[in-house]
């Protein structure tokens, strides 16, 4: 299911026709619309020379989350380990930001352009424990095509 989204991923990206904040628009409506449990897709970018994230283009539900300080929530905690977070259980986290009270687990990895963490891409589910390392490699594949067009 997963592997079969990466010629769309890169189709959408290589469209230069298209401004990239609408591409990564278009990324994240074809993650939430075609994947059953990524229930909010969403990307995250560090914002200019502040220790902190601002919300880019996302699908879902809106947030009240659009900047989020480096080391708070799963996304900041990212921001400062430049590793995958993948959590389970959002209840089990001390440090969870919670978004919706039908969250249930949470996937984040980190967006990377010549060697720097620039941003993430965040994955909410209302499905428990869903992410396997299917969906970490599928959306470390994402995330290296995005830094492509960053």
């Amino acid at each position: 299911m997963l592997s079969a989204l990466r010629p769309k991923i890169e189709s959408i990206l290589n469209n230069k026709t298209v401004e990239v904040n609408e591409r990564l628009k278009q990324i994240c409506d074809l993650l939430q619309g075609n994947i059953s449990y990524y229930d909010w897709v969403g990307f995250y970018f560090k914002n200019g020379n502040k220790e902190e994230l601002k919300l880019g283009p996302y699908a879902g539900e809106p947030t009240d989350h659009t900047i989020i300080p480096f080391g708070k929530g799963i996304c900041g905690q990212v921001a400062l380990s430049n590793e995958n977070f993948v959590v389970p259980d959002v209840k089990a986290q001390n440090n969870y930001i919670a978004c919706s009270i039908n969250v249930k687990a949470e996937i984040v990895v980190p967006l990377f352009v010549n060697g720097e963490n620039i941003g993430q891409i965040d994955i909410d589910s209302n499905t428990p424990d869903p992410f396997t390392q299917e969906d970490e490699k599928f959306l470390e594949f994402v995330n290296k095509e995005v830094g492509k067009i960053l």
